[in-house]
């Protein structure tokens, strides 16, 4: 909005605007800020002022001042839409995803058709685990702005969201076919390619969503994980060093971009260097999101204290007779990709992935304490859920969910179904420890990726499952290590199928032929014959694993009972 177009501004201020704006038409934001504080001091109540100022301080990297105009620009005039949408874009760069939802949410109430904002709030309430919610975002995106870069992506992402991918496939390649400099429309293209084994053709499409777009550094984390980088990659690694320094990086950028560096240091074997960018991603990480190791303590007191053996004893009076679904929990990195893909190559089986179901419903269940007991509940529980996995395999006689921290929820799930086959998948405490530090994960996920809290968050998981492992039946909590199954597959896997009750079919020797999307970090790892590759990596990083040594101590002491792969005294 041309600033000199206002009568009302004084003969004093006139002057300073018109500065700003040529400074801005110049393409000099960092020159407009003196003279737009200088006018806003002047003018303290003028919302074109503040709303300038917010623009030009978030166009130089200067967040914080940016998001502090915005808000007074809103505050002097609550329908300025705009200000709104540079308020959401500003607290997105600073890692805020639910206030920059709030933000999105009150610029489109303003204006229904601002395209870009339904896009933008769709991404952040997928990162939170709001799937329908994020394909409604979509659609809106995609219905006010159907010929528009964002209303395009916006179609995609429902699509993928929808996990159609093979439509979604489609649209992506007209996309770029009209519009060939669509960053994100690459990027897109290049996780879909990832997830169904294509990395050829996925590491050049994130290629190309780099080049195009810098601040999309991040992209350089899922390309790195298409396959293992040599020495001959030392282009690809000079260009990701040098986008450290992109100027307007993004918290979330920046986060990955470390992960992706530490991966190739990893790949070329300097673990000190590659251990030097986890630590620094995670540092960037825990800026942002904070963990509350003693509130999850508690509330994992909680959860042991709710679920007694006498009301366990009780799920098949409670629950529902239906053995469809197959629970694959277990720590982040502990081999459930693995395992969901062994047992949906079998026929009679679909693999769900990652469902947030639990997450919500057990929760809920929890808040609840005895009222969540009662047969009413968990009877509604129990029929969302069965209409969710009728949705994915209407078919098959079991469906896996593969969402790790579903180990928190194994009470309520038995209650609501007592002939569930729930899979605790185990690991070696450290190897496991050591991975998750190295993965990106999403922000809007309540998790610690390194340092104490991360220690501290394992041993609250072990006293869980050592709790899990007294009270549910041992033909229903069924317990399959890591390195027991790398190691003499075979009758592993037979173990994990027939406690499914399901009849033997050799394809599930061979999960690396699952044709299935895999839409989890383990992209490349699952395309591979099972391997013992990843069994004690912790020895290559023993000098500098720094707090998450403390699970190799307790390891040794022998108080984790899952970890098989270290010296007990």
């Amino acid at each position: 909005m041309p600033l000199l177009s206002n009568p009302s501004l004084s003969r004093q201020v006139a002057p300073l605007l018109a500065l700003a704006t040529q400074m801005l038409t110049a393409g000099r934001p960092a020159d407009a800020i003196a003279p737009l504080r200088e006018a806003a001091l002047l003018q303290p109540s003028n919302p074109l002022i503040q709303h300038d100022l917010g623009l030009a301080c978030l166009e130089v990297g200067l967040v914080p001042d940016a998001i502090a105009a915005f808000q007074r620009a809103v505050a002097d005039n609550p329908r300025y839409t705009d200000a709104y949408f540079r308020l959401g874009i500003a607290r997105e760069k600073l890692g805020d995803l639910r206030g920059a939802i709030l933000a999105y949410d009150r610029a489109t109430e303003l204006l229904p058709s601002l395209t870009e904002a339904w896009f933008r709030a769709g991404a952040l309430v997928f990162m939170l685990g709001h799937r329908e919610e994020a394909i409604g975002c979509f659609r809106r995106a995609a219905a006010t702005g159907p010929k528009t870069r964002f209303g395009r992506l916006g179609a995609a992402r429902a699509l993928l969201t929808e996990d159609r991918d093979a439509e979604a496939e489609k649209l992506l390649r007209q996309t770029l076919a009209l519009d060939g400099g669509n960053a994100m429309a690459h990027d897109l293209l290049g996780n879909l390619l990832a997830e169904s084994g294509r990395f050829a053709e996925a590491e050049a499409c994130f290629a190309h969503a780099v080049a195009i777009a810098p601040l999309l550094a991040g992209s350089y984390y899922d390309l790195v994980r298409c396959r293992r980088l040599t020495a001959a990659d030392d282009a690809v690694l000079a260009r990701m060093e040098a986008a450290l320094d992109t100027p307007g990086l993004e918290v979330a950028q920046r986060h990955r971009l470390h992960l992706a560096l530490g991966k190739v240091a990893d790949d070329l074997g300097n673990h000190a260097l590659a251990m030097q960018h986890f630590d620094a991603a995670d540092a960037v990480r825990r800026a942002s999101l904070a963990f509350d190791s003693a509130a999850f303590a508690a509330e994992v007191d909680r959860l042991i204290a709710h679920a007694t053996p006498g009301l366990m004893a009780q799920a098949p009076q409670l629950g529902c007779d239906d053995a469809t679904p197959v629970l694959i929990v277990g720590m982040p990195r502990s081999g459930t990709t693995l395992v969901e893909q062994i047992i949906s190559s079998h026929p009679q089986v679909a693999g769900a992935g990652e469902q947030n179901f639990w997450n919500e419903r057990g929760a809920l269940w929890h808040q609840a304490g005895a009222d969540g007991d009662t047969p009413g509940f968990l009877g509604k529980a129990a029929a969302d859920y069965r209409a969710l996995l009728g949705e994915i395999g209407p078919k098959a006689k079991r469906v896996t969910d593969k969402m790790p921290f579903n180990f928190l929820w194994a009470g309520a799930i038995h209650l609501a179904f007592p002939r569930a086959t729930i899979i605790h998948c185990r690991r070696t405490a450290i190897d496991t420890a050591l991975s998750i530090h190295q993965t990106h994960f999403h922000p809007g996920l309540a998790f610690p990726t390194g340092g104490p809290e991360l220690v501290a968050y394992f041993r609250a998981y072990h006293r869980l499952i050592d709790h899990w492992r007294r009270v549910l039946p041992a033909d229903r909590f069924i317990e399959v290590d890591y390195e027991d199954l790398t190691a003499e597959p075979d009758p592993a896997i037979r173990r994990l199928v027939a406690a499914c009750g399901l009849a033997w079919d050799d394809a599930c020797l061979s999960p690396e032929r699952n044709p299935r999307a895999v839409k989890t970090p383990s992209k490349w790892q699952t395309r591979q014959p099972i391997y013992r590759g990843s069994v004690a990596r912790w020895r290559r990083y023993e000098p500098f694993l720094g707090p998450l040594g403390a699970l190799l101590d307790d390891s040794r002491k022998g108080t984790l009972d899952s970890d098989t792969s270290v010296p007990r005294k």
